[in-house]
């Protein structure tokens, strides 16, 4: 008598840059973004330009039951980026991205580095927020850079993700070396993208210019792009958790109301059917 295998854990993975109170019709905008996030049951959740100083906000967007961290530093009006996450996690670090010589730096660049015990073993998850004006992708490198190496370090038998706005587009160099198309002064990693993964040769794109947010935002004239990642890091032998689904949020409006100027991404991962860098049962086709 056959018997049919238990489902594998999965794990719910999204980032969102909500586009923050200060912003056009937040009260409007507010509750759009609450259903869609709750209804996405992310079980990690990267969120940029939310109030970090009032981590209800957080709540109000995703419900309750989460474990939050913010980044340490805000802006002048307390707005930052927060990673929320279903079980306790343990902050592992916090590296300021800032380029203090750079007039007009965001005041919230950085990577938070967190470890959390979950359904599919131990995560490494890296909340990445890099400098976002067009011109700086050399800052963006560094930072890009100055994540991976922090990932490294602390990383050990643990699966690993990264998640954010990281204001880059899949052939920027600051993503190119994320992906393991590029090495930087000898160092070199490899992040697997859920998108590009599940979805291979579609844009994706999360910064659309037929968003009327985007068309009345402060870069108007930029071309769409896809600037918002979960990415999955490989070991030796490749990717330690499979990319089973990828999906972006907000991509049309409710009634007349657009949640964010970006699309949220969100992905599921799950453990391999066997460890990469080991051969599998034969498939019975």
């Amino acid at each position: 008598m056959s018997t049919v295998p238990a489902p594998r854990p999965r794990l719910r993975v999204l980032t969102a840059n909500v586009l923050g109170p200060a912003n056009a019709a937040w009260e409007d905008r507010l509750p759009v973004l609450a259903r869609t996030l709750r209804g996405a049951r992310p079980d990690i959740a990267a969120l940029q330009e939310v109030p970090a100083r009032d981590l209800g906000v957080v709540i109000d967007l995703l419900g309750e039951g989460y474990h939050l961290t913010p980044f340490s530093r805000t802006a002048d009006d307390g707005i930052g980026a927060v990673l929320a996450t279903r079980w306790p996690h343990r902050v592992l670090t916090e590296i300021d991205q800032r380029d203090p010589a750079r007039a007009g730096e965001l005041p919230w660049a950085s990577t938070l580095l967190v470890h959390v015990a979950t359904p599919v073993g131990d995560v490494v998850v890296a909340h990445h927020k890099p400098s976002w004006p067009f011109p700086w992708e050399d800052a963006r490198e560094r930072q890009a850079v100055a994540a991976a190496r922090a990932v490294e370090e602390h990383v050990g038998d643990a699966h690993a993700v990264m998640l954010g706005d990281l204001d880059a587009a899949p052939d920027a160099a600051s993503v190119l070396f994320l992906r393991g198309r590029r090495p930087v002064d000898g160092f070199s990693v490899c992040y697997q993208d859920a998108w590009e993964t599940v979805h291979p040769g579609e844009a994706g794109f999360t910064f659309d210019a037929l968003n009327p947010l985007v068309r009345r935002g402060e870069v108007a004239t930029a071309v769409s792009r896809r600037i918002d990642y979960v990415l999955v890091r490989s070991g030796a032998h490749g990717p330690t958790l499979q990319v089973t689904s990828c999906e972006r949020l907000f991509t049309a409006a409710e009634g007349d109301v657009w949640a964010s100027d970006h699309f949220g991404v969100l992905a599921e991962l799950a453990e391999p059917d066997h460890v990469p860098g080991t051969w599998g049962e034969p498939d019975p086709r």
